[in-house]
């Protein structure tokens, strides 16, 4: 690493984007990883619709 960096000609925020949205990780336990991993072969679907799927039925039944 250098001492010193030259940001002179640096332009401020030319990668922000506002509207950027940000998936951020989740880590399950390994049973339930297991499960979902289970779930998802067999069902012949992605392991994050799986997760989903289940968020939104517990979803429904905290909101009843």
């Amino acid at each position: 690493m250098k001492k010193e960096y030259d940001f002179s000609k640096g332009e401020r925020g030319k990668f922000h984007n506002p509207d950027g949205e940000f998936n951020l990780p989740i880590y399950l336990e390994p049973e339930i990883a297991e499960f979902v991993h289970k779930l998802s072969v067999k069902k012949d679907i992605d392991r994050s619709q799986v997760v989903n799927r289940l968020l939104k039925k517990d979803k429904e039944i905290a909101e009843f």
